[in-house]
């Protein structure tokens, strides 16, 4: 609920601090008097241009993602991202949050809170990933913000920050997170999905991504561990057209070339980061 992070959150235009006013229906308020009305799917929108950027993900594409995720197939990374989680929450205050950074669904976001007492705030670039991401959990606001900007939660708000398949803001990163608190990083192995980038063509991963990463936290983020996923789970040509439909290669409309399903390489790892 947007009620239970509002104190965490800040105003994306003058940075002060929101109440939640409650009549006719539910907005937030800051000091200087902006006001974010709360849509009726229970997320808030404080994207500070008004508007979302045209890389959002598309309602087909979230409704992709939720279906795929709900295949079970991303479980063993879900189950990664919690236990890590888990372990970090344990040295940060208990009046901070766990923060999703480009939550989309809130499917991670609600395997953490599962196992981690916490508030949660999944932020998206997507009103339509943040519709899904408000209901995935009782302890989650949903908030459409833009990682690129100045995100609208106050400093040191977050003792976990999840950052999963999405774009990385590591000065924002920094600001937000707890001095207590880790961040969780999990980037794509060199041969996730190999056999659908084989096949129909798909965006191929950085064989330099690791140390390209590493050197995009080095000046804030010290890595504290690596930990790894594999599987090779077999789908089905529906999942398949999911899997492909619900990322970036849905812009290139690869999702209508899937001809068969069979087995494909899940490979990711999971970052442990601890602010410097």
């Amino acid at each position: 609920m947007i009620s239970d992070v509002v104190d965490l959150l800040s105003c994306p235009h003058c940075a002060t601090a929101l109440i939640v006013e409650g009549s006719p229906g539910l907005r937030l308020v800051c000091e200087e008097g902006h006001v974010f009305d709360v849509a009726r799917h229970g997320y808030v929108s404080l994207l500070a241009g008004g508007g979302a950027a045209g890389t959002a993900d598309t309602a087909e594409m979230v409704a992709e993602r939720a279906a795929f995720l709900g295949t079970g197939h991303y479980d063993g990374i879900a189950e990664l991202v919690a236990g890590v989680a888990a372990d970090s929450a344990s040295v940060a205050p208990d009046d901070s949050c766990v923060l999703d950074l480009g939550a989309g669904t809130g499917y991670y976001l609600a395997r953490v809170l599962d196992v981690v007492d916490r508030p949660g705030i999944a932020l998206d670039i997507s009103k339509h990933a943040a519709r899904l991401a408000a209901r995935a959990h009782p302890r989650i606001g949903a908030v459409v913000a833009d990682a690129w900007a100045g995100l609208p939660v106050r400093g040191r708000a977050a003792s976990v920050l999840l950052n999963i398949f999405a774009p990385r803001n590591p000065r924002e990163m920094r600001r937000v997170l707890h001095p207590g608190g880790r961040a969780v990083v999990v980037v794509p192995e060199p041969d996730h999905l190999r056999e659908l980038i084989a096949e129909y063509g798909l965006m191929a991963v950085d064989d330099r991504k690791p140390e390209r990463l590493r050197e995009q936290f080095a000046d804030r983020f010290t890595v504290e561990a690596e930990h790894t996923y594999r599987a090779t789970p077999s789908l089905s040509a529906a999942e398949v057209a999911q899997l492909i439909g619900m990322g970036p290669n849905a812009w290139h409309e690869r999702a209508g070339e899937v001809r068969s399903g069979g087995a494909v390489t899940v490979a990711v790892r999971a970052y442990v980061l601890s602010p410097r």
